[in-house]
C-alpha cells in the first residue's frame, strides 16, 4: 500500500495507473475509520475489480468546520486508519497537508472556493452555513488529485452526496458518484466518527434518530400526513431523551431535495440531534 503526501504526486501515480487503463476508485473520508467506511472501500473495490486500484483519503478538511465546531477535536488515529487499510487492499492512502490543499491559508493568501447554490440550502446549513463551501472545495480538489472513475459516498449524509453529484455534473467532473447504503450499529445508531465523543450516559440516548426515522414510518402507514404534525410528533419524541435536543427534521424528494409539505411513502427524510455536545445526523427513506 502506497502513502502519498503531496498532489503532484497523487496526480502521477493515478495518471500512471489510466495508462495501464487501471479504474480508479476513490473514497473520501476525514480518517477515525470505522465500519461504514470499510464498506465504501469494499463497495469500490468491487467496482473497479481486482485490477483496478482503490485509493482512500485521510484529510480533516478546516473549511468545512464553522468557528464553534468540533475540528480540534476531530479524533484521529492514523496508524489504526492505516491498518485498516491494508486490512481492506487499500492500493494507495492520499494524506495531504493543510499547507499544499489551501497554499497560503494560513497567512489569508488562499481565495477560491467552490460553491453549489441550490440542494447546498437548507437541513444542514441553516445551522452550518459554510459548510458545504468547504465540502465542495475540497472534494473538487481531491478529485483534481486522484483523478477517479468512481467516488464513494454514504448515504448517512444524503445532503452532501447529493451537493457532491450535483457539483461533479454541473463541473463536467468525468467521474461516477456512488451512494452506499448506510451502515448502523446493532442498536441502530449510524455509524459515525463522531460517535467517539457521547459518554456511557449518552451512547444509549443516541438511538433517537433511527428510532425518530421508524417513528414516521408508522405514522404514515395509513396515509399522508402533514410535515408540521410530524416535527412537532418528533420533537415531543426527542424530549423523552433528557440528553437529547432536536437542531432540525426535514422531509423533503430524495432527488432534488425539495421539501415536502404532506409526507408519504417515498418521502426522504433527514435529522440532526444534539446529544450531550455531540451532533449527530441520520436520514431515511420512509
Amino acid at each position: 500500500m502506497r502513502i502519498v503526501n503531496r498532489p503532484g504526486a497523487m496526480q502521477r501515480l493515478a495518471q500512471r495507473w489510466r495508462q495501464e487503463r487501471c479504474q480508479i476508485g476513490f473514497v473520501p473520508t476525514m480518517g477515525y475509520l470505522h465500519d461504514g467506511h470499510l464498506s465504501l472501500v469494499r463497495a469500490a473495490r468491487r467496482r473497479v475489480g481486482a485490477t483496478g486500484r482503490v485509493v482512500l483519503s485521510i484529510y480533516v478538511n478546516p473549511t468545512q468546520f464553522g468557528p464553534n465546531e468540533d475540528l480540534a477535536k476531530y479524533p484521529r488515529d492514523l496508524p489504526r486508519d492505516l491498518k485498516l487499510c491494508r486490512g481492506q487492499g487499500v492500493d494507495a492512502v492520499f494524506l495531504p497537508s493543510d499547507t499544499v490543499m489551501y497554499p497560503g491559508r494560513a497567512t489569508g493568501d488562499y481565495s477560491t472556493y467552490v460553491t453549489e447554490e441550490s440542494l447546498s440550502l437548507g437541513m444542514e446549513s441553516e445551522t452550518r452555513p459554510t459548510h458545504f463551501r468547504g465540502v465542495t472545495t475540497i472534494v473538487a480538489k481531491l478529485f483534481n488529485c486522484v483523478l477517479p472513475d468512481c467516488a464513494f459516498f454514504g448515504a448517512k449524509d444524503w445532503q452532501q452526496a447529493a451537493v457532491v453529484r450535483r457539483m461533479t455534473r454541473d463541473l463536467n467532473f468525468p467521474i461516477k458518484i456512488v451512494v452506499v447504503p448506510t451502515r448502523r450499529e446493532p442498536d441502530g445508531l449510524a455509524m459515525s466518527s463522531r460517535n467517539k465523543y457521547l459518554g456511557a450516559e449518552e451512547r444509549p440516548q443516541a438511538t433517537i434518530l433511527s428510532e425518530a426515522i421508524w417513528a414516521c414510518r408508522r405514522a404514515i402507514s395509513r396515509g399522508p400526513v402533514s410535515a408540521q404534525s410530524l416535527e412537532k410528533a418528533l420533537a415531543r419524541l426527542v424530549r423523552t431523551r433528557p440528553a437529547a435536543r432536536l437542531d432540525y427534521v426535514a422531509f423533503f424528494d430524495g432527488d432534488t431535495l425539495k421539501p415536502h409539505a404532506r409526507v408519504a411513502r417515498g418521502t426522504q427524510m433527514a435529522l440532526a440531534v444534539f446529544v450531550g455536545k455531540t451532533r449527530l445526523i441520520d436520514n431515511g427513506r420512509l
